[in-house]
């Protein structure tokens, strides 16, 4: 059957070009929106997703900083870190960058942010708020999914959604989220995992399947209802002696032979990836609205 693609970057196009109204009207009242960005240590992959979130602030005209510590760094000067950027008010927006060394508390971290300025909404009190479905920010992600459906045309109210991966990043805030009611969502949520038994027969009753497990070209054709409409949020990297690095990137679905079955299929790169770079300059902006907000400056 013939499939639409689900294309993340124009998609993401679209949300940035929606915040450049709000961003005017804030640099009309005087407050132009900062992300500060806090990495520690010298993973490949972190710093680029890093320079990915510096660039797409420079597109917008956001400001961005970055505050980078060695690896070895003590917990107490991550901390104080957080702290100092919690107490600037030039800063809207703080994120620390995960995966942190073993050493280093991660829940310690997540918690230090004022969740105010907890863009990625990791915080304890914005998981909790997403919940209930009162959220003051949506992780970046899981909302960045919820967009690219939306945004591409798929009907998600009143839907079977399997989600296959239960972390707290992607897995379970976007089973939250789309079991809410409202726009976008009024599923019917199913989270399956490693322990699932039966996967397969699981994953073959989505007609909205979202893999983020982890594991390269996992979702084979035979895991797929025929029409379903698939994402795929994996970015993994597999050994490539023909690529000039030696490795190429490919997602948790086997895109090949899954889109053949598929309605709508999002490629990986090029699908969930910016999609999340465009929601945490969406949660940036609404920091600084809400910094501003309480200011008095309306």
């Amino acid at each position: 059957m013939s499939y639409r693609l689900m294309n993340g970057k124009e998609v993401a196009a679209q949300v940035t070009a929606g915040l450049e109204q709000r961003l005017a009207e804030l640099r009309g009242k005087g407050t132009n929106p900062c992300l500060a960005v806090v990495i520690m240590g010298d993973d490949p992959a972190s710093h680029v997703y890093v320079r990915m979130k510096g660039k797409a602030c420079e597109r917008l005209g956001i400001d961005s900083l970055t505050r980078a510590l060695p690896a070895d760094a003590s917990e107490e000067e991550l901390l104080a870190v957080l702290d100092g950027l919690n107490s600037d008010p030039g800063v809207h927006g703080v994120l620390c960058q995960l995966p942190l060394p073993p050493h280093v508390d991660e829940r310690k971290v997540i918690e230090r942010i004022d969740p105010l300025k907890d863009v990625d909404a990791f915080h304890p009190l914005n998981v909790g708020r997403m919940l209930i479905g009162d959220p003051l920010f949506l992780p970046a992600t899981p909302a960045g999914i919820q967009q690219l459906l939306l945004r591409s045309g798929v009907a998600i109210e009143g839907k079977e959604v399997v989600v296959l991966g239960r972390s707290n990043i992607v897995g379970k805030p976007i089973a939250a989220m789309l079991m809410q009611k409202g726009a976008g969502a009024d599923a019917t949520v199913t989270v399956a995992h490693s322990r699932t038994p039966a996967l397969a027969q699981v994953t073959r009753r989505a007609d909205v399947l979202i893999a983020a497990i982890g594991q390269p070209l996992f979702v084979t054709a035979d895991m797929v209802k025929e029409g379903a409409a698939v994402v795929d949020v994996g970015t993994n990297r597999v050994e490539d002696p023909g690529s000039e690095k030696g490795y190429r990137l490919v997602g948790d679905v086997d895109f090949e032979n899954v889109k053949q079955r598929a309605s709508a299929i999002s490629p990986s790169p090029g699908g969930v990836g910016p999609m999340t770079i465009a929601m945490l300059m969406q949660n940036t902006v609404k920091a600084a609205e809400l910094a501003a907000a309480s200011k008095g400056i309306s």
